[in-house]
């Protein structure tokens, strides 16, 4: 073994063993493949934030330095938007192979994933399944030839192909399970279609608003899928349709005839009670919602949460409060502090649920959210 291909070895097999400690993986055949998968090599290149001004600037993943960071448990963001905004990614591995247990996959097992990427979640499936038995979709072309040059040179030879995602990949279906890395606001139904009888689809289920979602395993039962979150939370980036989407239009913040009163609603649902936060979007919450912190001037610390719609209209929350209740300043015609406080409500009278009493119930034409049962006549 040459000295280069030593020091990815050996911190490969670290990685593996770390995941193992830390619980995110159990079967020795997942332990397996990651021991035995480059990471470095199918993310050559990525890109961290300085520390001083937080700018992207790029890190050669061969480096000592990149080595560390390719077999550590971290998001490695691998491109960039005209913004500077990340537009993909190469997913912490821990979240991946929590992932991957959770969609319990067996030998003989027929998997789409949904979400190429770098292909290392396509590198473990191959390692662990075979190449007849994976297949990958992503939008992007120069992604899925870049994945496919890089599985290749390391003796992988799966199904890639360069598809919306929500369209599946059907002419090789059915398949047993199908993993998407990359969040949806629906279940695409093609996804039902191309399941086998009592197939699993894993994918994060994000309605609208940032964070306002979770990993929902869901299951072919005739003709729905359904299933209940995970009580793992994660969140991906919005999958990217084949249709170039145009952004509403953004009205500057409106500051005019501020209204002011007191909630004993916790300021920062969307980082501290995530369940609230997606039930507030099936509580009146518009879409286009954008969320962040007002500073205080004089210590630079953060003093309230903010809430800003496409409409102009804002909301303030001070995050220390007053005999238990929290200030409130909203601004313009919409307000949106109310959906949230209604949401809180009904998670206090269902008894503070937490993901796993939540699911989804998805069919052709409808898709609604429930809590502790399907039929559960309290639902969205």
């Amino acid at each position: 073994m040459s000295q280069r291909e030593g020091a990815w070895t050996d911190r490969a097999a670290r990685l593996a063993e770390r995941l193992e400690a830390d619980g995110a993986l159990q079967e020795p055949a997942w332990k397996a493949a990651v021991a035995a998968t480059p990471r470095h090599e199918l993310v050559p290149t990525f890109y961290r934030q300085t520390p001083d001004n937080y700018e992207w600037e790029p890190v050669d993943a061969t480096t000592p330095e990149g080595l560390d960071a390719a077999y550590s448990p971290i998001t490695l963001v691998t491109s960039l938007d005209g913004r500077d905004h990340p537009l993909s990614s190469g997913t912490k591995p821990d979240l991946i192979l929590r992932m991957l247990e959770t969609l319990d996959v067996h030998d003989g097992h027929t998997v789409l994933a949904v979400g190429t990427g770098t292909g290392y979640t396509t590198a473990l499936l191959t390692h662990r399944l075979g190449d007849r038995e994976v297949y990958s979709v992503d939008i992007d072309p120069a992604l899925v030839e870049a994945a496919r040059e890089r599985l290749a040179r390391l003796g992988h030879h799966p199904t890639l192909a360069c598809r919306d995602g929500a369209d599946g990949l059907p002419e090789h279906a059915p398949y047993d399970r199908i993993i998407a890395t990359c969040s949806v606001p629906r279940v695409p139904w093609n996804w039902a279609e191309q399941l086998t009888p009592g197939g699993t689809v894993l994918v994060n289920v994000m309605p609208a608003a940032i964070n306002a979602g979770g990993l929902a395993l869901l299951h072919r039962r005739g003709d729905r899928l359904e299933g209940r979150f995970s009580s793992r939370w994660a969140s991906f980036m919005g999958m990217r349709g084949a249709a170039p989407t145009t952004p509403g239009e953004h009205r500057a913040p409106d500051t005019s005839s501020p209204r002011s009163r007191t909630t004993t609603t916790p300021p920062t649902p969307w980082w501290d009670n995530r369940v609230v936060w997606l039930l507030a979007q099936f509580h009146g919450l518009p879409d286009g919602v954008t969320i962040g912190m007002r500073l205080d001037p004089d210590t630079g610390r953060p003093a309230a949460a903010t809430m800003t719609a496409p409409d102009g209209s804002t909301t303030d929350i001070t995050l220390t409060t007053t005999n238990n209740r929290y200030e409130v300043t909203e601004t313009g015609p919409t307000p949106l502090w109310e959906p949230v406080e209604h949401a809180h409500q009904t998670w206090l009278t269902h008894g503070k649920p937490d993901w796993p009493r939540l699911g989804i119930t998805a069919t052709q034409h409808h898709q609604r959210l429930w809590i502790d049962h399907p039929h559960n006549p309290t639902h969205w």
